[in-house]
């Protein structure tokens, strides 16, 4: 068996559980997005141009409030800004890789395909075959299941099982989940009390942007005022 066909080999399977789990969160994203008026093709094109679960679930929810095309980049933009320290960090393990390689491997890094090719990278024997073959797993069945979720919509009423609750309950799990330090506490705060303030002041969708901003800058100020003590 060739080095090509083994790397890829291994690829496919330390992808399954991320396959796992993004098929029923897909599923989901889609019954949403039909509930929101996608059609089946406009989804496959998001989840093909995006590919990324979370900013998919804010534009969806952007869309169906009739918020403005330049407010849902923007706000996308700004959730996806983690991917940028993402891919500087595996950088290091594609040293003269050709641009070709690296802008195909860039497009399918996730938070779940980072953090299982920095523990692979970090053990060692894991090739770069075997990495990008992970991340193209992942997307096609993030592809395959968000549209699937769209036609599956079609058969369920509007605001049954909860639907209409389900994207705010996501998020609501995906901050509980990350709120494990006080910087994390503290942007939390702040993002929930600027969004209430300039929901309440400021037309229009602009208070999303406003309160990510905010939020995010003062995490960051919080963690170097922390990092600028621990120097001393």
């Amino acid at each position: 068996m060739s080095s090509t066909t083994t790397s890829i080999r291994s690829g496919m399977s330390a992808s399954w559980p991320i396959c796992l789990g993004y098929f029923p969160i897909g599923l989901s994203l889609g019954v949403l997005a039909q509930k929101g008026g996608l059609a089946p093709w406009q989804m496959a094109l998001m989840s093909l141009l995006v590919f990324a679960g979370s900013s998919q679930f804010i534009a969806v929810a952007m869309l169906g409030s009739q918020a403005s095309p330049l407010a849902i980049v923007l706000t996308t933009f700004m959730v996806n800004l983690r991917h940028l320290l993402m891919s500087s960090a595996l950088a290091v393990h594609f040293p003269g890789v050709s641009r070709r390689f690296l802008a195909l491997f860039a497009y399918g890094v996730t938070d779940e395909s980072f953090a299982v090719n920095m523990t692979r990278f970090s053990r060692g024997g894991w090739s770069r075959q075997s990495a990008i073959t992970l991340n193209q797993a992942a997307n096609a069945t993030w592809l395959v299941s968000t549209v699937a979720g769209v036609y599956l919509g079609q058969f369920i009423p509007k605001g049954a099982l909860g639907m209409d609750f389900a994207l705010t309950g996501m998020f609501i799990c995906l901050l509980v989940l990350q709120v494990h330090n006080a910087a994390a506490a503290l942007t939390a705060l702040v993002a929930t009390v600027v969004s209430v303030l300039a929901y309440l002041w400021l037309p229009g969708t602009a208070y999303v942007i406003v309160a990510s901003c905010t939020a995010a800058t003062a995490g960051f100020l919080y963690r170097r005022m922390q990092t600028g003590r621990g120097m001393r």
